[in-house]
């Protein structure tokens, strides 16, 4: 009597390892073996049915990341600013057609920004005593709240800012923003329907073939201000 042959074992995909906590390279080496192995048996099965040509390896090459984020300096991220508008504040320095004063006041701002709203949370007391944190710390002149008071005055006159309400300055987002495109359309969105839509409104106003443009290109005075009116701070 003799004993019966032993089952055939039915061919198919070996399992894939699950997983582990860790995470470790080995765990993604293993995987990555076993997706190399079966690759192997199904292409030897199209090329040679018979099965006497197998594949002898897989070559895997990886690329840098391409989402590899900024490398800013300081704890506060970046914002997105207009190229035209970073030169047009230069030639406005240049040309003694902005006081210092309010370029300080409107970096400050532009700076402070709560991303993705183009908002600024500072009372005109809080742009003061950040303005003046290294004057302080050098015993140096500092800037007075009066002033600052005059510059944000001019600034809004410019369409660069706008008073928000409770200590809020909205900024013009199509100048400077802190956030992403999606965010910065909808702030848009939100400011052109409180301006009811009119295009010759804040933020519209400012821009490189508007009529700052060409006041520009016909010399500021130094008694000018950047709109052409006598400056008053």
């Amino acid at each position: 009597m003799t004993s019966d042959p032993p089952a055939r074992r039915r061919r198919g995909p070996r399992p894939v390892p699950a997983p582990t906590s860790g995470g470790s390279e080995a765990e993604y080496g293993d995987i990555l073996a076993v997706l190399g192995q079966q690759l192997g048996e199904k292409v030897a099965e199209v090329a040679d049915p018979g099965g006497r040509r197998r594949l002898k390896g897989v070559h895997l090459e990886f690329s840098a990341d391409p989402k590899a984020v900024h490398d800013m300096a300081g704890g506060s991220g970046y914002s997105l600013a207009s190229n035209w508008f970073t030169q047009l504040l230069a030639q406005l320095a240049v040309a003694n057609s902005i006081t210092k004063s309010q370029l300080c006041v409107f970096l400050f701002v532009a700076g402070g920004q709560v991303p993705g709203t183009g908002v600024t949370p500072y009372t005109q007391q809080e742009i003061t005593d950040g303005l003046n944190k290294v004057a302080a710390q050098k015993g140096g002149k500092m800037i007075t709240r009066s002033t600052v008071n005059r510059a944000v005055q001019a600034l809004c006159g410019y369409n660069w800012v706008e008073k928000a309400g409770r200590g809020r300055i909205q900024l013009n987002v199509r100048l400077w923003f802190h956030g992403n495109s999606t965010a910065q359309h909808d702030v848009l969105a939100e400011i052109a329907g409180r301006h009811e839509h009119d295009v010759a409104a804040f933020p519209y106003a400012v821009g490189p073939q508007g009529a700052h443009q060409e006041e520009l290109d016909l010399d500021f005075g130094a008694a000018a201000d950047y709109r052409g009116r006598k400056r008053t701070g």
